[in-house]
């Protein structure tokens, strides 16, 4: 491979690399994995690590948990029937615009198809509507809070 191919192979990595850790700065996520082509690209949080592999090639282990930050407690998790969870990953929204009522608080009645709550994934806001009528009995997650895609955002019962 010569030279001035490696070097533009190089710049496009590094373009690449910034750009997906642009996307985790925007998104509140910790890692972004792609693979194009025969190119795979990973860029973390944790620890910092950002990471390339070329075709056959492994990506490099994790950091030594010993070593590693202390990561925030998980999203709880709710088998409870009444859960509604996020169709997606993105930034959810209790409210339609910033000092508005939220749609959805704890102790109120809700009917099937009304709004609950908006995530926001690429720029797009898509509401979250009640799958059945029924009570809210506790919202798991807070205003412009990232969310993972199948996370419980409330229950209705």
């Amino acid at each position: 491979m010569s030279d001035k191919k490696n070097k533009s192979e190089h710049g496009l990595e590094a373009a690449w690399i910034r750009e997906l850790a642009g996307i985790l700065e925007e998104t509140g996520l910790t890692e972004i994995e792609i693979e194009k082509d025969a190119v795979r690209l990973r860029v973390s949080r944790q620890g910092g690590v950002a990471s390339f592999a070329a075709p056959g090639a492994a990506l490099p282990a994790a950091p030594n948990p010993a070593s590693a930050p202390p990561t925030p407690p998980a999203a709880p998790s709710v088998d409870h029937p009444g859960a509604v969870k996020s169709p997606m990953v993105g930034t959810v929204y209790l409210a339609p615009s910033p000092g508005a009522a939220a749609f959805a608080k704890e102790g109120a009645q809700v009917t099937e198809g009304q709004t609950v709550m908006i995530v926001e994934a690429m720029k797009t806001m898509n509401p979250i509507t009640a799958p059945r009528s029924g009570t809210v009995s506790k919202v798991l997650v807070s205003d412009a809070q990232p969310v993972e895609f199948d996370e419980p955002l409330l229950i209705i019962e």
